[in-house]
């Protein structure tokens, strides 16, 4: 990996320089002076961190000496100057992130360029910076579809063609394996992509994610319960405000490449009728707690003291079966209610008679 690097920061260098170097504002040398680095952990990301700030730091700024036999000038040139590691991962807070990408899109003549970044898989979605134009994957990523999206990060500008550079590892079955039919499998990858893990409407999706989604679109429908505490007005909006949400999401329903009308139908009745159900499990659970002189609002956070109608997707312990309907992830990803965990307390009692 230090020898791959090097060889890029190398020659992107000079072919930066041949092209005019920083007077030239357009030059098309830039997309490749950034070098993308990706890998499938975050240890093999901090081992690759310390080696790109040490070692590869210091050998570039005399890269270019190194030429062939009889050759006055080299494939190399030396690059003086090395940013900061920019790092785009799950350990990175959220404003560290937006300022990443906002270095990333800046040429490499302004003052604030980046040579080197390095992420994990944060990156295979939602990354569209049309200016970076290389990559090195370390490793083959687990999944096809991984690959895929991680590695169409570079080259999006139809002028600017992308650079991927893996770097398999032979002591890795799977990687054996990917270099072995290295060129087969690239000209035939699209039919190794696995599915998509949501069926848009399906039962399973809907069990999921239609509470938080209605809850949020009858907030933008009707102005009485926009506020936090507006989730209380819901008995005085009801017949118009089911009538939009049926229609909204029906209309959802209908923009999906559903063959069958068969099943085109039943996912629009699914969609009217959770919609029933969910208003009258509203007023339900308002009931409940103004019976128990409790204020309520959306959510746990908005303020102090009411009881939030949406919760978490990791709880429990419900009031009633109204209650537990509003159950609302943060993500659609893959997070279940239950798992089996065994807590052990290291206290000194525990301690002796483990011994």
């Amino acid at each position: 990996m230090r020898r791959t690097w090097l060889a890029l920061m190398g020659a992107a260098e000079r072919a930066y320089r041949d092209a005019g170097g920083h007077r030239n504002h357009a030059n098309p040398a830039d997309p490749y002076m950034t070098v993308l680095g990706y890998f499938n952990s975050l240890r093999e990301l901090g081992g690759a961190r310390r080696i790109l700030e040490e070692e590869v730091r210091n050998t570039i700024k005399k890269y270019g000496e190194r030429r062939r036999v009889g050759e006055r000038r080299g494939l190399f040139q030396d690059r003086r100057t090395f940013s900061d590691v920019v790092e785009l991962t799950s350990r990175v807070s959220t404003d560290k992130v937006a300022q990443a990408r906002r270095l990333l899109e800046s040429g490499f003549h302004e003052k604030q360029r980046v040579d080197c970044a390095i992420a994990t898989n944060m990156i295979s979605v939602g990354l569209d910076i049309p200016r970076l134009g290389l990559m090195v994957v370390l490793s083959q990523p687990k999944t096809h579809a991984e690959y895929t999206q991680a590695t169409s990060r570079v080259g999006r500008d139809e002028k600017r063609p992308g650079l991927v550079v893996t770097l398999l590892n032979a002591h890795k079955p799977r990687d054996r394996s990917h270099y072995e039919r290295f060129r087969h499998y690239h000209e035939t990858f699209y039919r190794s992509v696995e599915v998509s893990s949501v069926t848009p409407f399906s039962a399973r999706a809907l069990d999921r994610g239609f509470a938080g989604a209605m809850v949020g679109l009858a907030r933008h429908a009707e102005a009485k319960l926009t506020p936090p505490r507006g989730v209380e007005e819901l008995e005085a909006v009801r017949v118009a405000l089911e009538r939009k949400l049926i229609d909204a999401f029906q209309e959802r329903v209908d923009l999906q490449p559903i063959v069958d009308d068969a099943e085109r139908n039943e996912r629009l009745r699914s969609v009217q009728n959770r919609v029933v159900d969910l208003l009258d499990s509203w007023l339900a659970v308002l009931k409940d707690y103004h019976e128990a002189n409790t204020d309520v609002q959306y959510q746990r956070y908005e303020h102090r003291g009411p009881r939030p109608l949406l919760r978490e997707m990791l709880e429990k312990d419900f009031e009633t079966n109204h209650h537990a309907k509003f159950r609302a992830n943060r993500s659609l990803r893959d997070v279940e209610p239950e798992v089996n965990l065994r807590l052990l307390e290291l206290t000194a009692r525990s301690a002796g008679s483990a011994t």
